[in-house]
C-alpha cells in the first residue's frame, strides 16, 4: 500500500460509488489510477501479487467468497455457539489471504480422525456381524440400507449444543460440543467453503459422536422420509417404510450395548465357510489378485484394471483364509496318497521320465521364440533370466523416506495407468497408486517402467484386489479377443460377505474372480505342461506297442461254434477293460466299503463342499429344519460310512443327492450355497461314473 496509515479495505468500500449502467461499455482500469476508497494508486494495492501464479490468485479470490458468505452466516446465524465457530473460520480465512497461507484450525480441537474405528466402519462391521449369513439378495439389501444411512449422516445438520443440553446430562455436553465444533469445522462449513479441508461426518467421528446424536437423528429422519414418502419410487418406498426402522433399531443396540463386538479395532466375522481363498495376490478386481481368490471387475476398456489390497503382508488370523483342516480321519500323509480310480502309478512316471533323454524335449525349444506354437511366458521368462526385465513389488511409505528410484517408477506406473486406462480419473489413479496401503508389481525394462498391477490385499479378509493391471502399447503382446483374462471367472465363489464394503466398486464392471493354488509354480506352467504332454507321450507310446501285439487267430469257428464270449477273443482283456461290469452292484462288503470311503474323502476335500461338512446350525437358520424335513451333511455321511449303514451303493448315491435337493429348497438360486451345490453335483457324478458305481 502507498504507506502504513492506508485503511483501505482494497474490496470492501464504506461509501461505494453510483453503480454505473450495466449495459454501458465499461473502461479497462488502469493501474496507475487512483483507488476510489483511500485515493491511492491501484497498483499500490496489488504489488505484492506481482510475482504470484494465476493459481495461487483464483485460490486468494475462492477464499474472498468464503470470507463473504461467512460474514452473512455469522449475521444471519442465531445459535451463539454456531456464531462464534463461523466468527473463527471468518477471522482465519481473512488473515490466510493477507498472509497468501493455507487455513489452518488451530486449537485445542485436534486433527481428524477423532476416533476409530469410525462411524462407517462401525456400521459395515454391524452388517457383517448381523446380517452375514442371509442369502445374498438379502445381505445386499441390508447393504444398500446401510449405505443410504451413512449418505444422510454425512449431509445431516447436528443439533447445537443449546438445544443438546435441554436433553441432556450436565456431564455430556462440554464433550458434545466439541464433536459440535469439530463437525462445524471439518464437516459442514467446509460443504459450502471450498477454501477449507472437508472430511465426511463418517470417517473422521465414531461411536462418542453417534452415541449423542442417533437418537434425534433416528426420529427426524424416519419422520422425513414418512412425509415425502409419496415422492418415493414403489421399490423404495417399501425399503425405507419397511426394512429401514427395523435396521436402524438394530443398529441402536449395538450403538449403546456394552458388549458390543462391532467397535473392536480388530473386528472380524468368524468364516463359517472356511477358507477357500487362494493367496494374497490372486485377487478382487477390476482385474484381480488373491492370494486366495482373485476378484476382478472387468471393464469395458481396452486394458484390464483391476483392484487389490494390500498392506504389509501378514499372516491371515482365523480361519478367513487359512489352509483348509482335513478331515480328523484323513491324515496328511492319506490326503496326499488319495488316488483317482485310473490314476497313473509314480513308479510307471518315473520309469517313462528315465526314457526321455533330451531335456529339451520336456521344456521346448527356448530359440524358437518367435513360433506361433511357442508358449507366450517363454519370452518374458527368457527376457527376466538373461536381465532385460525385472519384477518389483514397490509401494510408498509414510514411516520411511522412499528411494528415489521407488518415486520415479511410482510416477512412470502412474503414467502408464494413465495412458492406458483413460476412463479412469488422473488424480483417482495418482492416490491409489501412492497409497501406503497399495502395492505394485512393476514390471520394468532398460530401467523405466513398461507395465505393472497395483493392488491392495485384505489378510483378514483372505483376497486380494486388483486395482489397476496396464502394459504400455508397444510392449503389449498382441492376443485373441477375450483372452486377456486368463483364469478369470465371473463365478464368484468367495461370499459376498468378505468383500463387501472393501473392494471398490465401479458402475459398468463386472466383478470377476481368480483363484489361485499356492502349490502350483504358475510362473513355470508352460514347462510343466510341456513335460506332462512329453510323459503322456511316452506312455501312449507304450501302450500302442501293447496294442500292437499280434495275437494268434480264432480257429474255433472252423469247428462248428458259432458264437464265443467277446472277453475270450485274444487280446482283448489286455488292450481294454470290459464294460460289462460297469453300473453292477459290488457284492464284496469290504470292496463297498473302501471305494465309498475313497470316493467320499475325495468329495470332502473338494473346494465347493464347504458348507456342506456339518449339520446347519439353528442359531444361524432358525427355521431351516421346518422347512427341510430329511436333513444330510458329509459328517453325518461319514459316521454313516463308519456304522456300515451304506450296504448298498444306492443308498449312499441317495444322501449325496438329498444334500443338493436341500440346499436348492432352502437358498434362492443365485446364492453362494446353490452355486457350490450345482459345482459338487457335476463332480462326484463324474466320480461315481468314472468309479463304475453308475452307468456312463
Amino acid at each position: 500500500q502507498a504507506n502504513d496509515a492506508c485503511k483501505c479495505n482494497g474490496w470492501k468500500n464504506p461509501n461505494p460509488p453510483t453503480a454505473p449502467r450495466m449495459d454501458l461499455q465499461q473502461p479497462v482500469a488502469n493501474l496507475s489510477e487512483p483507488c476510489r476508497s483511500c485515493g491511492h494508486a491501484l497498483a499500490d494495492h496489488v504489488s505484492h501479487l506481482e510475482n504470484v501464479s494465476e493459481e495461487e490468485i483464483n485460490r486468494l479470490l475462492g477464499m474472498v467468497v468464503d470470507v463473504e458468505n461467512l460474514f452473512m452466516s455469522v449475521h444471519k446465524e442465531e445459535d451463539t455457539d454456531t456464531k462464534q465457530v463461523y466468527f473463527y473460520l471468518f477471522k482465519l480465512l481473512r488473515k490466510c489471504i493477507l498472509q497468501m497461507s493455507q487455513p489452518v484450525v488451530e486449537g485445542s480441537l485436534g486433527s481428524p480422525p477423532f476416533e476409530k474405528p469410525n462411524i462407517e466402519q462401525g456400521v459395515l462391521n454391524f452388517v457383517q456381524y448381523k446380517f452375514s449369513h442371509l442369502p445374498p439378495k438379502e445381505r445386499q439389501t441390508m447393504y444398500e440400507l446401510s449405505k443410504m444411512f451413512l449418505l444422510c449422516l454425512n449431509y445431516w445438520k447436528l443439533e447445537t449444543p443449546s438445544q443438546f443440553r435441554q436433553r441432556s446430562q450436565n456431564d455430556d455436553v462440554a464433550t458434545y460440543k466439541v464433536n459440535y465444533t469439530r463437525w462445524l469445522c471439518y464437516c459442514h462449513v467446509p460443504q459450502s467453503c471450498d477454501s477449507l479441508p472437508r472430511y465426511e461426518t463418517t470417517h473422521v467421528f465414531g461411536r462418542s459422536l453417534l452415541k449423542s446424536i442417533f437418537t434425534v437423528t433416528r426420529r427426524q429422519l424416519l419422520e422425513k422420509f414418512r412425509v415425502e414418502k409419496d415422492k418415493l419410487v414403489p421399490e423404495k418406498r417399501t425399503l425405507i417404510l419397511t426394512h429401514f426402522p427395523k435396521f436402524l433399531s438394530m443398529l441402536e443396540e449395538e450403538i449403546y450395548g456394552e458388549n458390543s463386538p462391532i467397535w473392536e479395532a480388530d473386528f472380524t466375522v468368524p468364516a463359517t465357510e472356511g477358507g477357500q481363498l487362494v493367496s494374497r495376490p490372486a485377487a478382487v478386481s477390476t482385474v484381480a489378485v488373491p492370494t486366495a481368490p482373485l476378484f476382478s471387475k472387468k471393464l469395458n476398456n481396452s486394458s484390464s484394471s483391476a483392484n487389490m489390497d494390500s498392506s504389509t503382508p501378514e499372516p491371515l488370523p482365523g480361519n478367513a483364509g487359512e489352509k483348509r483342516k482335513l478331515p480328523e480321519s484323513l491324515t496328511l500323509e492319506d490326503a496326499k496318497r488319495i488316488r483317482v480310480m485310473g490314476d497313473i502309478p509314480m513308479e510307471l512316471v518315473n520309469e517313462v521320465m528315465l526314457t526321455i533323454t533330451d531335456p529339451a524335449a520336456m521344456l521346448g525349444p527356448e530359440t524358437s521364440l518367435l513360433s506361433a506354437n511357442a508358449a507366450r511366458d517363454e519370452t518374458a521368462r527368457l527376457e527376466e533370466r538373461r536381465g532385460i526385465i525385472e519384477f518389483h513389488v514397490i509401494g510408498n511409505s509414510l514411516s520411511q523416506k522412499s528411494n528415489k528410484k521407488i518415486l520415479m517408477w511410482l510416477v512412470g506406473l502412474q503414467n502408464v495407468f494413465s495412458h492406458q486406462l483413460p476412463r479412469m480419473p488422473k488424480e483417482y489413479i495418482t492416490r491409489l497408486v501412492f497409497d501406503p496401503k497399495h502395492k505394485t508389481l512393476a514390471l520394468i525394462k532398460d530401467g523405466r517402467v513398461i507395465g505393472g498391477i497395483c493392488f491392495r490385499m485384505f489378510p483378514t479378509q483372505g483376497f486380494t484386489e486388483i486395482v489397476f493391471c496396464a502394459v504400455t502399447s508397444n510392449e503389449q503382446v498382441k492376443v485373441k479377443q477375450g483372452e486377456r483374462l486368463v483364469g478369470f471367472s465371473k463365478d464368484i465363489k468367495v461370499p459376498k460377505s468378505r468383500y463387501l464394503g472393501y473392494i471398490k466398486d465401479y458402475e459398468g464392471a463386472t466383478l470377476m474372480e481368480c483363484e489361485l493354488n499356492p502349490r502350483i509354480p504358475y510362473t513355470e506352467l508352460s514347462h510343466i505342461i510341456k513335460k506332462q504332454k512329453e510323459i503322456i507321450k511316452k506312455l501312449i507310446e507304450r501302450k500302442q506297442a501293447q496294442i500292437r501285439k499280434v495275437y494268434p487267430g480264432l480257429t474255433c469257428f472252423k469247428e462248428g461254434v458259432r458264437q464265443i464270449p467277446i472277453e475270450s477273443v485274444p487280446g482283448i482283456r489286455e488292450s481294454c477293460s470290459v464294460p460289462a461290469q460297469k453300473g453292477k452292484e459290488l457284492k464284496d462288503p469290504d470292496q463297498l466299503y473302501n471305494t465309498l470311503k475313497n470316493l467320499l474323502a475325495q468329495i470332502k476335500t473338494h473346494p465347493s463342499a464347504w458348507p456342506f461338512m456339518e449339520p446347519v446350525k439353528k442359531s444361524e437358520a432358525p427355521d431351516y429344519y421346518e422347512i427341510i424335513r430329511f436333513p444330510i451333511d458329509l459328517k453325518t455321511m461319514t459316521e454313516r460310512l463308519k456304522n456300515r449303514y451304506y450296504v448298498t451303493k444306492k443308498l449312499f448315491i441317495a444322501d449325496l443327492q438329498r444334500i443338493i435337493t436341500n440346499c436348492r429348497e432352502y437358498n434362492p438360486p443365485d446364492s453362494d450355497y446353490c452355486k457350490c451345490a450345482n459345482t459338487l453335483e457335476k463332480f462326484f457324478y463324474f466320480k461315481l461314473k468314472e468309479g463304475g458305481l453308475i452307468d456312463k
